[in-house]
């Protein structure tokens, strides 16, 4: 049961700067409590105790590069934007790009979707259905062409399910709306973010449904990943379960990696989860 060391893919990452704030301005109009409005630096604080932090540094995207490097990360994933590209363009080998998309903007979304595919290959669409001003559920049909796109291209879709963090409504991401999804788009590689809490068991019961559903861990520390998920990946799931972090929107390298060996994964899960899975559902080169 013991961690492996292999060298791992972080499906979830972040390149930051001297100010991250940039990051959060698209949730600001949902904030109603003058907490998250005011005093938060990032809008799930509450829940986090060790945000990095991580300003005056010379070179962002070497640093990174170097904290990856300390704990055995290969590759990760990384949300397209300015600092990202940068990254991407100068260590192509570390990082592949996601993009978060919005369907609020209709066709226009879709034909920016494919531009960065044709320009800069992205990997996913990413998604955060309650954090969109106006929400969109999961299985509304806004999404729909944004689906059929990720079909097209053949690359995943990771869409952020369960309670968010910031405090604003839940209803577009319970995990029961995946259902229909999966069922309308059988091609579409479905993978669920930030936990599905608390629906795990029901996460785990469509992820035996759907062969095209996946899970990954991001925002959570090791310690804290659900139970349910757990026992799926040693049992049915070990296909289905990828690793993702938080860093360094939540957290750091340091308490993810002292964490994850006291994750009672059973000894033929670890591989997929830290690598080859994701080598697979995003189909990346070996």
């Amino acid at each position: 049961m013991a961690m492996p060391s292999i060298p791992v893919i972080d499906l979830m990452m972040g390149i930051p700067g001297e100010d991250t704030s940039e990051w959060y301005e698209f949730i600001k109009p949902l904030l109603m409590d003058r907490e998250s409005r005011e005093q938060f630096r990032m809008p799930a604080q509450y829940m986090f105790t060790d945000i990095p932090q991580l300003g005056g540094k010379d070179d962002y995207p070497a640093f990174v590069v170097r904290e990856m490097d300390r704990f055995g990360i290969e590759r990760a994933m990384v949300g397209y934007g300015e600092r990202s590209l940068e990254a991407v363009e100068r260590y192509p080998e570390r990082f592949f790009l996601s993009y978060e998309a919005n369907p609020n903007l209709g066709m226009d979304e879709v034909r920016r979707i494919k531009a960065l595919h044709a320009e800069h290959g992205i990997r996913a669409v990413t998604a955060f259905p309650s954090g969109l001003c106006p929400q969109v559920p999961i299985n509304d049909r806004k999404w729909y062409p944004i689906y059929a796109t990720c079909v097209e291209l053949d690359i995943p879709f990771c869409c952020c399910t369960g309670v968010p963090g910031p405090r604003v409504p839940m209803a577009p991401q319970k995990v029961e709306l995946i259902d229909e999804v999966c069922w309308f788009f059988p091609e579409l590689r479905f993978v669920m973010r930030h936990g599905a809490e608390p629906w795990t068991a029901l996460a785990v019961k469509l992820m035996l449904k759907w062969p095209n559903l996946y899970y990954m861990t991001s925002a959570f520390a090791p310690k804290h990943y659900p139970a349910d998920i757990v026992h799926f990946a040693n049992t049915r799931g070990a296909d289905k379960v990828m690793y993702a972090g938080y860093f360094p929107m939540g957290l750091s390298l340091e308490r993810i990696f002292k964490d994850m060996p006291g994750v009672p994964f059973r000894d033929h899960v670890w591989p997929g989860f830290l690598r080859e899975n994701a080598l697979r559902v995003f189909k990346l080169e070996g």
